[in-house]
């Protein structure tokens, strides 16, 4: 353990465990309390003077969890069975933290959704057993309260916060029927009005399903195995949003591609979404599902709010470099941009003021080790393991909401003593014949910036039906453009005719085939205008896409009107 800004010194009241076999450790969710497995026993030890608690005999424990008022503590081992094939012996312990005695033993052979889902208050409890929820009321695992029975429960999510404790369920589909959501109140399982909300959808083989803190909406991202259409490797993704009051919308996004992150802020009044193909954009909604913000595009896979919600970071970590924007999201100002290179993992600290940054195994056995920043951009403390060891989980001590108050916002970065190395930029490949040519810069993809910065003089956000009718607008008044463009270069090309030729001299040379005729004038109007296009090109303006797609029909225009000419 080391103690936490401005220090970071080891920990003196936590003796440092140096087996090689410690794999898994967890805080509680107040950060008083700490367990950890040495490959040997489950000890759980008080934070403040290290005394320990309780050791329980489970070697080859994976995961621990605290339930939220630290009353119980879940340990899961990978679930066995015996040569002969008799089925396994319990796998999933929760212990009682006070006495330390084992309250319940279930079998769970898996270990996604491994750990029972407590409501905040612990007054109930819940654990997903063949396709159905079973709840459990006060830690009392003895009996069974209630059961929530729909045709076949995937998944399901209890909302966070104080009593009443909803509970969100998927069904996936079969056989033509569509997969859907449920929103239930505890206990109203059954009756006509028992759904608060209900939200179906063909394309989801798996969803994955966010409560906001407020408890008043979730969110869900349907996600198919396989894009029929074979845009994207990842599969298909869809966001819906789901109130408790029966509401429910599509989020409509306005780039396709996949959907990598979606976070709600702390006050439960927006959230935001980083989505479509490389560079991938990212955008805040409200709870109407219009956009407030757009960030514009940019090499980013994930989001995440400060504990407080006033500052925002979007990262492209995994396959991309690392690259951080810190936001402050109330003024919408970017604060700083540092770059975390081969980070496997992310996390504010309590305070809303640091960050830690970390590279872990097994997703990276080189180069492991972790970072605290300041979110200015500030590097305050590096630590690197030696060569032959590896880092496998790093977390902050966590505390209970409103210990930290909120701070303002500061721009200025805060000073450091730790050199920060320059990363090395690898020189992209150049052929032997362009070496000793002057480098042109192109980019494959040319990045959008945000909403801000863009140089349209109108700053704030459009709503659905706004950006609908801008877009007509938009085409209307291209059209206009164009068709105004094309008469007067008609009329420049008549008079340019009538004053070089004679009134009885016919100007341009004809097949003697009417239609011929009309084809060749219309294709010399098409190439003179693209002769347009190429001119503003190259004074430096950015063309449309339907403008750029008339440039490249240049060639065979040309060919066309060859072949015409001379009769083919």
């Amino acid at each position: 353990m080391v103690n936490g800004p401005p220090n970071f010194t080891e920990n003196t009241v936590f003796l440092r465990e140096s087996g090689k076999n410690c794999k898994v450790y967890a805080f509680s969710k107040d950060g008083s309390l700490f367990a950890w497995c040495n490959g040997e026993k489950v000890n759980l030890v008080n934070v403040a003077d290290n005394e320990l608690l309780h050791s329980f005999n489970l070697p080859k424990a994976v995961c621990l969890e605290f339930s939220p008022k630290n009353s119980v503590l879940a340990i899961w081992q990978p679930y066995t069975t015996s040569k002969d094939g008799t089925s396994g012996v319990p796998n999933l312990q929760l212990y009682d933290v006070k006495t330390g005695k084992c309250l319940k033993s279930f079998i769970q052979k898996k270990m996604q959704n491994w750990c029972p889902s407590w409501a905040d208050d612990e007054s109930i409890c819940a654990r997903n057993v063949n396709n159905e929820v079973h709840f459990f009321e006060n830690n009392n695992f003895g009996t069974i309260a209630n059961k929530l029975h729909l045709q076949k429960i995937s998944d399901f999510v209890l909302s966070p916060g104080p009593q009443p404790c909803k509970v969100a369920v998927y069904v996936p589909g079969s056989k033509g029927a569509p997969s859907f959501v449920r929103l239930y109140q505890y206990p109203n399982f059954n009756g006509p009005h028992a759904v608060l909300a209900n939200k179906s959808f063909f394309k989801a083989d798996k969803v994955t399903m966010l409560w906001n803190k407020k408890a008043t909406a979730v969110l869900v991202i349907a996600s198919t195995d396989v894009d029929k259409t074979g845009a994207s490797y990842y599969g298909e993704q869809t966001l819906h949003y789901i109130a408790t009051n029966g509401e429910s919308a599509v989020v409509q996004l306005p780039k396709n591609g996949p959907i990598y992150d979606v976070v709600w802020n702390s006050s439960s009044t927006e959230f935001c979404a980083v989505y479509g193909f490389m560079p991938a954009k990212a955008t805040i909604f409200n709870l109407k599902c219009d956009p407030v913000f757009d960030f514009g595009t940019g090499p980013r896979n994930a989001a995440y709010y400060s504990p407080h919600g006033h500052i925002l970071v979007l990262a492209g970590f995994g396959n991309l470099r690392g690259q951080m924007e810190v936001w402050d999201v109330k003024n919408y100002k970017l604060i700083s941009k540092p770059v975390a290179s081969d980070s496997t993992y992310f996390a504010w600290c309590p305070d809303g003021e640091h960050i830690v940054t970390a590279t872990c195994a097994p997703r990276l056995r080189v180069s492991n080790g972790y970072k605290i920043w300041h979110y200015t951009g500030s590097i305050l403390h590096k630590y690197d393991v030696p060569s032959n060891a590896e880092i496998w989980q790093v977390s902050w001590q966590p505390f209970l909401d409103g210990v930290f108050p909120a701070k303002a916002v500061t721009y200025q970065a805060v000073p450091s003593e730790v050199p920060e190395k320059e990363p090395k930029v690898a020189e992209a490949y150049r052929p032997p014949a362009l070496r000793n040519k002057p480098i042109t810069s192109s980019k494959l993809h040319e990045e959008e910036p945000p909403q801000n910065m863009k140089h349209s003089g109108n700053d704030k956000p459009l709503s659905k039906t706004a950006l609908k009718n801008q877009r007509k607008h938009e085409a209307k008044k291209a059209a206009k453009q164009e068709a105004r463009s094309e008469s007067g270069q008609d009329l420049a090309l008549n008079s340019a005719q009538q004053q070089s030729t004679p009134r009885n001299v016919v100007s341009l040379p004809t097949t003697g085939d009417p239609e011929v005729d009309k084809k060749i004038k219309n294709l010399k109007k098409k190439l003179k205008a693209i002769e347009q296009l190429k001119e503003q090109a190259a004074g430096g303006k950015l063309l449309e896409k339907n403008q750029m797609e008339k440039i490249k029909k240049e060639a065979a225009l040309l060919q066309e009107l060859e072949d015409l000419e001379l009769g083919v």
